[in-house]
């Protein structure tokens, strides 16, 4: 058996820095080429390895580019309406209390049609995680206003550019829950970069070691882009984002108790 290992495939193994997660499937992802979907599934799905509650770890998947969440993330999933995961969520916490709960949400999900679903879950302080994907557009449904959508900013329904006047002030819903009681750990970070991946990565885990603990709810927004919303191609988006998204989403913790 030994004569048949040959001396590349050993080199291959020792220079491997990468594996996949098993927690990954091999399905194809359904996400546009560049989005920020992939890496935040990826470090979700890692960490839920590395702590070892695979078993006992159940995701939500709502409406909007994450519909099909299930497909790739190797773990026990529930789909929920639109809007509705935190509902779910609270449904499952609550006859599962020693599982760890998480929603996967984007902005079109959790800060419009389940604006209340959102605010209700963190202001009772369910024990659970929100994972909320910010990317400033509908990018399921073509491209659509959102209430995450930037003063000025173009969309299918806001061709001229987001105006006060007309749509109001985008909705800083990480800022709204870390007003409540009930939310224990606040964070906003990015996948765009290795250093922002892993400032990511560190604030899910701790948003499930913190279920661990009976801490209430803990959400993290993850601000993204969506190239094929916003008409740029995957590296202007980014820049875009940098330029953009950020002064007025600005990184970082923004409660920990």
């Amino acid at each position: 058996m030994a004569e048949n290992i040959k001396l590349e495939d050993i080199i291959k193994e020792e220079n491997k820095v990468f594996i996949k997660t098993p927690l990954l499937t091999d399905n194809e992802l359904s996400y546009c080429p560049g989005c920020g979907h992939g890496v935040a599934h990826r470090i979700t799905m890692e960490v839920i390895e590395e702590m070892g509650i695979m078993e006992d770890t159940i995701g939500i998947a709502p409406v909007g580019c994450s519909v099909l969440a299930y497909e790739f993330m190797n773990i026990d999933m529930q789909q929920a309406a639109h809007g509705r995961a935190p509902a779910v969520a609270t449904g499952l916490k609550r006859v599962y209390p020693n599982k760890y709960v998480f929603t996967y949400q984007g902005d079109g999900d959790l800060a419009a049609i389940g604006t209340a679903e959102t605010i209700h879950a963190c202001n009772r302080g369910e024990n659970i995680t929100i994972i909320f994907i910010n990317n400033g557009i509908y990018g399921m449904t073509g491209g659509q206003m959102a209430p995450t959508t930037l003063p000025g900013m173009k969309t299918s329904t806001s061709p001229y550019g987001r105006t006060q006047e007309l749509a109001g002030h985008p909705l800083k819903m990480t800022e709204i829950v870390a007003t409540l009681p009930g939310v224990r750990f606040v964070a906003r970070h990015a996948v765009d970069t290795p250093a922002r991946v892993r400032k990511a990565k560190k604030a899910i885990r701790k948003a499930f070691e913190n279920q661990n603990d009976n801490k209430g709810v803990s959400f993290i927004e993850i601000v993204s882009n969506c190239n094929s919303g916003w008409k740029m191609t995957p590296r202007k988006s980014n820049e875009w984002m940098v330029e953009n998204m950020f002064p007025y989403y600005p990184l970082g913790v923004l409660k920990d108790e």
